[in-house]
């Protein structure tokens, strides 16, 4: 397909971007570190860490896992923590040790968390106290030998971390019990580095930085592998769209609200941010809008990345008011958000919310809003530099311009493939084209509109659910019939769960026994929302649920 897009490109966005530009993402670090020393990186929780100090404890960390656990170059380092100051620590260790990255939802349950420790060959994890309870039940089934575990308060001030910590254990009493073997405190690996030092074996842009899982085109969970070049490319690639617009910011203070454990807030801010020498304000957790406004009050920000949920959980909240905008340049939305959201933030903020698509697979991001065109209409934009997209039929033929097809995209952010996995690799990888399971438009600007899911995943607060996930569960509550799974719109969480039930005959179910069955084997963002009762599901010729025709 001829790159139609490009004509609609900015003045000062190139069509093609160098992905050798760096070597790889701990060269991106270092170089910013050393540039950028005495300013912020990340924040969090009224603590602060600079380039500096960030460079030195992540050094202390990767040599530890060099020199004391004695890992080789490539082992996988799982890392299930939200954003706090140890994340970017214990990332950019493991990176700069050679070592692959294992991001896990701290939110898994634990056949989830065991599948993925189990798949990747896991090692090491780094586990906040919180969600140790989780791993002592099942790490004998896994590959761990050594857990690191952090306490929320680690990195903060001395007292402030004294009083943190034990408000969670003995007041919120948000640590429950565990037994881990080999466990290991995070703090005390950090202040006794002893005469370690990090080895000075290069990593090259080949190499594999994150193993991350997902069920995206096939829908069973398997490991994604980026290596170090993809995530460049992808870095750049995003910087090549907003770099313009942020440099004209003297400091660029980054809201950090969505998970880091997720790609394209990992890939946006994380990334992006170290690589501009920026400041990712980090939040903890996405859900308490109260305490997010308290910090976006209390900071001049420049961008901010968000979904659905996360604009309209804030242009709903009656301070929203007191926040400054008059210094943010760049507000990009994980996937399109809602026109009437979009309307609101532009209304309040000034600045549209740029729709972006994106999947695991592509590091994530292949497509993105200009700066200057920024709509809310349902287009995910124009296929970002150094990328290549085609529509195709079911038959591999491509479409016609305005005809739907299968996205399948092309450029240097496309994965190497699963992990382990080559008979799924090759359904999805042909000729170096990632098919991508989404069915897509494109209108004679190349700008893309996503039309289906091959999934329908469900976006909760900022959480991807699955509804395979739910309806098993359902599957077996006595007195279901059938049961399907779908997301509805919700003012607050962006996205909501509904379950439409088919009872067995006779049977007396309710609403509350539905959910008294659910409430011990959902997380709180799979909970249902929503319970219809039904006769029978919408199905098509082929017997599979209609899901759209639930919504």
């Amino acid at each position: 397909m001829e790159k139609v897009w490009l004509k609609c490109y900015p003045p000062d966005v190139p069509a093609d971007i160098n992905p050798d530009q760096y070597r790889s993402l701990v060269e991106i670090f270092e170089r910013s570190c050393c540039q950028f020393g005495r300013r912020q990186a990340f924040a969090c929780m009224g603590r602060s860490l600079t380039y500096n100090e960030l460079e030195q404890k992540s050094r202390t960390f990767a040599a530890y896992l060099q020199q004391d656990l004695q890992l080789a170059k490539g082992e996988r380092v799982a890392l299930l923590l939200p954003n706090l100051l140890q994340y970017p620590v214990a990332l950019f260790g493991v990176l700069r040790a050679g070592l692959v990255a294992v991001n896990i939802d701290p939110l898994s349950v634990p056949s989830e968390l065991k599948q993925q420790l189990h798949d990747s060959g896991a090692k090491v994890i780094v586990i906040l106290a919180n969600f140790a309870h989780v791993l002592a039940g099942i790490i004998g089934e896994t590959a761990v030998e050594t857990a690191i575990v952090t306490e929320i308060g680690d990195l903060l001030s001395y007292w402030k971390a004294k009083v943190i910590n034990l408000a969670i254990k003995h007041i919120k009493k948000t640590v429950p019990a565990y037994v881990l073997p080999n466990a290991v405190a995070f703090q005390t690996l950090l202040t006794a580095a002893g005469e370690r030092s990090l080895s000075a074996d290069k990593v090259s842009g080949e190499d594999l930085a994150l193993l991350h899982y997902t069920r995206g085109i096939t829908g069973v969970p398997k490991g994604v592998m980026l290596s170090h070049r993809n995530l460049v490319a992808n870095v750049e690639q995003c910087l090549a769209f907003l770099g313009p617009e942020l440099g004209k910011s003297k400091e660029e203070i980054m809201v950090t609200a969505l998970p880091l454990h997720q790609l394209f807030c990992l890939t946006v801010n994380c990334f992006a941010g170290v690589r501009r020498g920026g400041l990712n304000v980090l939040l903890a957790n996405p859900r308490d809008i109260p305490v997010l406004i308290a910090e976006m009050r209390h900071t001049r920000l420049t961008a901010i990345t968000g979904d659905d949920g996360l604009f309209a959980a804030l242009t709903n909240h009656p301070k929203v008011s007191q926040i400054d905008f008059s210094g943010l340049k760049v507000a990009v939305g994980s996937g399109v958000v809602g026109a009437a959201v979009a309307a609101r933030w532009q209304a309040i903020t000034g600045v549209p919310i740029l729709a972006s698509y994106g999947l695991t697979e592509a590091g994530p991001l292949v497509c993105l809003d200009p700066l200057e065109v920024g709509e809310a209409g349902g287009r995910v934009g124009l296929p970002l530099p150094s990328t290549a997209i085609e529509l195709r039929s079911a038959t591999g033929i491509a479409v016609e311009p305005g005809e739907r097809g299968e996205l399948c995209v092309h450029g240097p952010q496309v994965m190497r493939g699963y992990w382990q996995r080559p008979e799924e690799t090759a359904c999805v990888l042909r000729d170096g084209w990632l098919l991508t399971g989404d069915v897509a438009t494109i209108d004679e600007n190349g700008f893309v509109r996503i039309v289906g899911r091959q999934r329908d995943r469900i976006c909760v607060s900022g959480h991807e659910i699955f509804p395979d996930d739910i309806e098993r569960v359902l599957q077996d509550c006595e007195g279901v019939l059938e049961v399907a799974c779908v997301g509805v719109p919700d003012d607050k969480t962006g996205q909501a769960i509904k379950i439409a039930v088919v009872r067995k005959p006779g049977a007396e179910l309710t609403g509350e026994m539905v959910l008294a069955h659910c409430y011990r084997r959902l997380t709180a963002q799979q909970m249902p929302r929503h319970i219809e009762f039904r006769d029978s599901l919408p199905k098509s010729r082929a017997g599979e649920v209609l899901r759209r025709a639930l919504c």
